[in-house]
């Protein structure tokens, strides 16, 4: 049986994955305007198609790791980067939101699964835990969704 200090602590992990808090949340920045999805902003080096599937690519890589030992990560930094500024098409854009909410909520269920250890050594890793993970992919998230409202605000695509 968890404690009530596990539970608190799986609490406020979901929290940061799935609800926002302080941030934007991710549903309520991914909409954007087709024709701006491979759109640059003056002086800014990537679109939101490029972040988005930065998030994807880098979130998949993490729960791969978290959860089998015999994952490969993409090579660094390209393999993390899409090949195309714009998305190929408006399915593309779709698979690649669903592909990221199918692989948030699969971290989620690490978080809410009570085998989950979320301190014990990821016996594959060099010292992580599940933690370190979770957190890592709520960090990682949050920074580029500020990174997408960013982009959005000097495309003009932003309401307050």
């Amino acid at each position: 049986m968890k404690t009530s200090q596990d539970q608190a602590l799986r609490q406020h992990l979901l929290y940061l994955l799935k609800d926002g808090g302080a941030h934007a949340k991710f549903e309520d920045v991914i909409d954007i305007p087709a024709e701006l999805r491979g759109k640059k902003a003056r002086d800014v080096p990537y679109t939101a198609w490029m972040l988005l599937e930065h998030m994807r690519i880098a979130q998949w890589d993490i729960l791969g790791f978290s959860r089998d030992p015999k994952h490969t990560s993409p090579a660094w930094p390209e393999g993390y980067w899409p090949k195309t500024e714009a998305p190929p098409s408006s399915i593309a854009w779709k698979n690649s939101i669903e592909s990221f909410n199918r692989d948030l909520k699969a971290m989620v269920n690490l978080v809410t699964n009570p085998k989950t250890d979320l301190f014990a050594k990821i016996p594959w890793g060099d010292g992580p835990t599940i933690l370190r993970e979770v957190l890592l992919v709520a960090d990682h998230n949050a920074y580029h969704l500020g990174a997408l409202v960013t982009l959005r605000r000097l495309l003009g695509a932003w309401k307050e």
